[in-house]
């Protein structure tokens, strides 16, 4: 498998930095580099941008503000943009509710929420747990009640995010109490300033205001809010979760270990002197870690890859979220905090091996990736994944 780029995609990928290079705010670019929040005031700015631009939503139909660019060039896009360093588009509107509108919505709905969800000027919010229901989703209690064309929402949501910057909400309501608990299960779009809807904050121990509590009190959302048909929502919350898992992927630190403008060392900023890179000490084991998220992220680059190819030719790439996933998972970890979680590592490679790709990545004697060796392997299907659980006192 030859995963270096060709002529073309060379040439988008320079056309796509120099956009970055020129079109983002001075000031943006400084915030993302010092590892700062950004403020609802830059993603908006940002994203409108793009979207002037016709970049926005690159992975949409094209009616709806696409490209038609194919699975490397999306992949180049994302990569150039982490590198940049920019903003993603807001992930709720551009990877969550947008493509499950395009996949399910009424043609009305697509109309009213698509061009409004791509330049930002309806921000939406994420309303799926509840404080009886977090991984186990399906369990959530949140109830609509049809009333004529209305339906009565009552119940909780909680770790909303940015809840209080929102504009709009799609949430999941139980709309059949007697059915299995999935099969229960409508997809809501709720304006978050209809009357007895109420935001209160959950203040984080850093003294962040990221989350929410968010409770509904005989809420009416009208009829035509309903995405698809009653009680199917929990498969349209399967699909959005496949998005969001791979869209959410690649992170800020780990991206910059990607590409051919990496740097030396990944570096360890005094916060009261960000320009200062520590001691070399510090150095050495920075350049250790960076050779190992870089070859987590090689595995994660076939994998986004490959899925992408699948998704393209209309194939199941359901798998492929989760695989991605876990291989973002333990990169981070490692770029973050300088250790990896044993048992995960074991599993993502397990995953990998499963699917026939085992990913390596060669490196200089200086710790740079050398992408011309970069090589993916086709590797016997196990028949089962071992997994070398961590001692006792790992767990305390």
């Amino acid at each position: 498998m030859d995963l270096r780029f060709t002529a073309d995609e060379l040439a988008f990928r320079d056309e796509v930095r120099a956009f970055f290079r020129e079109a983002l705010p001075a000031d943006i670019r400084r915030r993302m580099e010092l590892g700062q929040r950004q403020s609802k005031d830059d993603i908006v700015r940002w994203q409108r941008i793009l979207n002037a631009k016709g970049w926005a939503v690159p992975h949409w139909p094209v009616e709806w503000g696409g490209t038609r660019w194919g699975a490397v060039k999306n992949y180049i896009f994302k990569e150039e943009m982490q590198l940049a360093p920019a903003p993603d588009p807001l992930s709720f509107n551009v990877n969550m509710v947008g493509p499950v509108l395009v996949a399910f919505g009424s043609e009305e709905q697509k109309r009213r929420f698509l061009p409004k969800i791509a330049n930002l000027d309806y921000w939406f919010c994420q309303g799926f747990s509840e404080p009886g229901a977090g991984s186990d989703l399906a369990s959530l209690k949140t109830a609509a009640r049809l009333e004529g064309d209305h339906y009565v929402v009552n119940g909780q949501k909680i770790w909303t995010s940015r809840a209080h910057h929102a504009d709009w909400m799609f949430c999941l309501v139980r709309t059949d109490a007697t059915a299995k608990q999935q099969r229960g299960i409508s997809y809501l779009l709720i304006d978050m300033k209809t009357p007895g809807l109420t935001v209160r904050p959950i203040h984080t121990i850093d003294g962040e205001h990221h989350f929410n509590e968010v409770f509904f009190d005989d809420v009416r959302v009208p009829v035509e809010n309903l995405v698809g048909e009653e009680n199917k929502g929990w498969t349209y919350a399967k699909y959005l979760l496949g998005n969001e898992r791979v869209a959410d992927a690649l992170r800020r630190r780990v991206a910059d270990v990607l590409g051919d403008r990496d740097r030396d060392v990944v570096s360890r900023f005094d916060r009261d002197d960000p320009d200062r890179i520590l001691d070399a000490q510090c150095r050495r084991r920075n350049s250790y870690l960076r050779r190992r998220v870089v070859a987590h992220c090689s595995r994660m680059r076939i994998l986004h890859r490959e899925r992408r190819y699948r998704s393209d030719q209309g194939r199941n790439r359901a798998c492929f979220s989760s695989r991605i996933r876990c291989a973002a998972s333990i990169a981070n970890s490692l770029a973050v905090t300088g250790e990896r979680n044993i048992e995960q590592d074991d599993l993502a490679f397990g995953l990998c091996r499963a699917s026939g790709q085992v990913i390596e990545a060669r490196h200089d004697h200086h710790g740079r990736r050398d992408t011309s060796l970069c090589r993916s392997h086709t590797a016997a299907k196990p028949d089962h994944v071992k997994l070398h659980r961590p001692r006792a006192d790992h767990r305390r």
